[in-house]
């Protein structure tokens, strides 16, 4: 099963990071051109304990709808997210936050995300060439957009 697995420094608090990373419109305005806006469930405002989502978006020009609930809560320093319908045979994203060692004005955000596609071997095959690479530059960007609109 493919793996991504991302560290970033944001230049704000645990509290502000995890505030951000669970804000529908944060998360909606970070995905930049895929168009990705919150359909059903919670679609604005930040997502809580046992809260679901679904998401929809154009990835490789195809239209996708995924829904994910926050299956784990532990405010300010981590969550999870998991696919309950959706185009992944597995979606799981651990987020991770703890205050930077070296300046403690600063997060530490780190995305564990455990995935897998359907369509066995196959699917297997395009999960781990086309969609890993292409999942760690979205989540990449994501990041950055958060460490940027956070910063000062």
């Amino acid at each position: 099963m493919p793996r991504i697995d991302l560290v970033t420094v944001v230049p704000a608090s645990p509290d502000s990071v995890f505030a951000a990373c669970l804000d529908v419109g944060v998360h909606t305005v970070s995905m930049g051109t895929s168009g990705e806006r919150a359909i059903d469930g919670v679609t604005s405002g930040c997502l809580g304990p046992g809260q679901t989502v679904t998401w929809q978006a154009r990835h490789f020009g195809l239209p996708w709808r995924m829904t994910v609930q926050i299956t784990e809560y532990e405010a300010p320093h981590r969550f999870v997210d998991e696919q309950v319908d959706g185009p992944f045979r597995r979606w799981r994203h651990e987020h991770m936050l703890n205050p930077d060692p070296d300046d403690p004005t600063k997060t530490v955000m780190h995305d564990v995300v455990d995935f897998a596609a359907p369509g066995g071997p196959a699917g297997a095959l395009v999960a781990a060439v086309v969609l890993r690479p292409y999942l760690q530059r979205l989540i990449g960007r994501r990041n950055r957009f958060l460490a940027h609109s956070l910063a000062g």
